[in-house]
């Protein structure tokens, strides 16, 4: 397992990651979403042992391999980590010689060298590519054969970096596919940054979201930043969100940041009956449905979930098991209400 213990970071003085603790567990699939800025790329750096926490432990099969006490992992740990960032870089040469790299460092035989090669290229599409020069490669192309190149040597952790922020639809339902049949084959883990939350929710066992250097449990599109009036403590607030007011109770007042759990959030075709203790009934149609896989860290269980988006005068996203999204008969376009408390809503 892969883990950060009490990580604070900081970038000039600034906080960047505030991360108390997040772990890649052995042989799981970990997707990390949030906006630009959020601190994706830092924290897979962090854990792919790039760089040392300014403050905290970044801990391998429990063991502190990288802290800001100075400790520093040594070469051979750092192989079994493997990071592909969103734009990675290729050697000079042809496809086939940035696969063939790793391999012979770690001394593979040629015939087993070549065989490995032909086997990853074709898991990701790319055999086509093999004798292809570096800059003849489009920006997806570099991409998956930087992915292929990380695969080939058969690391324990694999970090991804947006990796499929070039391709297009078919490259990256390849990609994951493969990603997927490696799992199967062996025991890797793999956590990777994306904005793309079909795809972490249908791929990926457990969804974490990033929001200014800390973990949610909300989804990026149900963080929004206002402008919270003056008001006693305790009050009740409301704060303008694209075209509707959300009801939250704090005492705070200006600047801040709402978040509304998805787990939180009730859904119905037809208005509660009033009245009701929900101070947030929002009326809208549903934009998109993303099934989760069975098993995964969301709600639903066993059973799985469905990541319901619906426009309700601002985008809000709510979880509702397969089940229940099956009973309320919800499509792309049906008329759907969301309710939620106002306490449930969370103010940073």
């Amino acid at each position: 397992m892969l883990e950060l213990r009490g990580v604070r970071h900081h970038y000039d003085g600034r906080v960047v990651l505030d991360i108390e603790r997040f772990a890649v567990s052995p042989g799981a699939l970990t997707a990390i979403v949030g906006p630009n800025g959020a601190g994706k790329s830092t924290l897979l750096r962090l854990l792919a042992l790039l760089e040392p926490p300014t403050e905290g432990e970044v801990l391998l099969d429990g063991k502190v391999v990288s802290s800001g006490r100075g400790a520093r992992p040594d070469a051979k740990l750092r192989r079994r980590v493997t990071l592909v960032e969103q734009r990675p870089m290729l050697f000079r040469g042809t496809v086939r010689d940035n696969l063939k790299f790793g391999l012979r460092a770690r001394g593979i035989r040629r015939a087993e060298l070549n065989r490995l090669i032909e086997d990853v290229a074709a898991r990701l599409g790319i055999a086509r590519l093999l004798e292809r020069q570096r800059h003849g490669l489009s920006d997806g192309e570099v991409q998956r054969v930087a992915v292929a190149r990380s695969l080939v040597i058969e690391p324990d952790i694999l970090l991804l970096d947006e990796p499929a922020s070039s391709a297009d639809r078919a490259a990256a339902q390849t990609l994951y596919h493969a990603l997927e049949e490696e799992r199967r084959q062996r025991p890797l883990a793999i956590c990777l940054a994306s904005h793309q939350l079909e795809d972490a929710y249908r791929w990926a066992d457990d969804v974490r979201a990033l929001a200014e250097g800390k973990l949610s449990t909300v989804t990026p599109e149900n963080l929004f930043r206002v402008e919270l009036p003056n008001a006693s403590a305790g009050d009740l607030k409301h704060a303008r969100v694209g075209a509707v007011e959300i009801a939250a109770m704090t005492d705070k007042s200006g600047p801040a940041i709402l978040a509304v759990p998805p787990t939180d959030i009730i859904v119905s075709r037809e208005p509660p009956p009033s009245p009701s203790s929900a101070r947030n009934v929002f009326t809208g149609r549903v934009t998109r449905l993303a099934h989760q896989r069975p098993g995964g860290g969301g709600a639903g269980g066993a059973g799985g979930a469905v990541h319901v988006t619906a426009d309700v005068g601002v985008e809000l996203v709510a979880v509702v098991t397969d089940e229940a999204a099956r009973d309320l008969g919800l499509t792309l376009g049906s008329t759907v209400v969301f309710a939620f408390k106002a306490s449930a809503v969370r103010v940073f």
